[in-house]
């Protein structure tokens, strides 16, 4: 018995240096997804795309785009679907920056971002594993609660919010027609194209109950 408390002291020290190492390594992520500098051609893409979007809807955009690496970046390994379209075009002129892009993705997410353009589902009843996970940690960096959501978190009101001709339209109360219902996703959510890891053998459970695993 006397051998055995060494042993589980180092043990505990053990997992409480990774649990700490852990919490460090995410603050750090999450400085520098806050504090990282697009360049600028980003938002000149964005706008030359949109020509009726302001500067300050832009920097909008960028924030939902902050938002969706730190949604990336609480998802791990698992596949995040991209819920805006207007989001979705500030990424891939991010990407066309190999370099700064990949740099960024080890640094933000500890992973490379592969990306899928942004696309709806096939019909608004098919909820797709990867917009359940956007949607739960979209609506936890809101202050929402997922499964009785009172708002849209940002990334999936932005397209309606900004009036995107092509983007995606979500609704909370599933009454309009062009709308992707929230009711729909098995958890309170819509639709969208992906990115991410194609490693799906961790996915979330099919449609009907939550919102998706941790």
């Amino acid at each position: 018995m006397e051998k055995l408390i060494p042993l589980i002291a180092v043990v505990v020290i053990a997992i409480l240096a990774y649990r700490i190492h852990r919490k460090a390594v995410a603050a750090r992520r999450e400085r520098l997804i806050e504090s990282y500098v697009f360049p600028q051609t980003v938002t000149t893409k964005l706008l030359e795309r949109y020509p009726h979007l302001t500067e300050q809807d832009a920097m909008l955009v960028i924030a939902a785009l902050r938002d969706y690496f730190h949604i990336c970046n609480s998802a791990g390994k698992r596949m995040v679907s991209m819920p805006s379209q207007a989001v979705d075009v500030v990424w891939h002129e991010f990407i066309l920056f190999t370099r700064k892009y990949e740099r960024f993705c080890n640094q933000a997410v500890g992973r490379f971002l592969h990306h899928t353009p942004a696309e709806a589902m096939k019909a608004p009843t098919l909820a797709q594993e990867g917009i359940k996970r956007a949607w739960k940690y979209a609506c936890l960096r809101d202050n929402i609660k997922p499964d009785n959501a009172h708002k849209l978190p940002l990334i999936f009101a932005i397209d309606t919010q900004l009036n995107i001709p092509d983007g995606f339209r979500y609704s909370l109360n599933c009454t309009g027609r062009d709308d992707y219902c929230s009711g729909h996703i098995g958890c309170s959510s819509g639709c969208g194209g992906d990115s991410g890891s194609s490693d799906s053998s961790s996915s979330d459970s099919g449609c009907g109950g939550g919102c998706g695993g941790d």
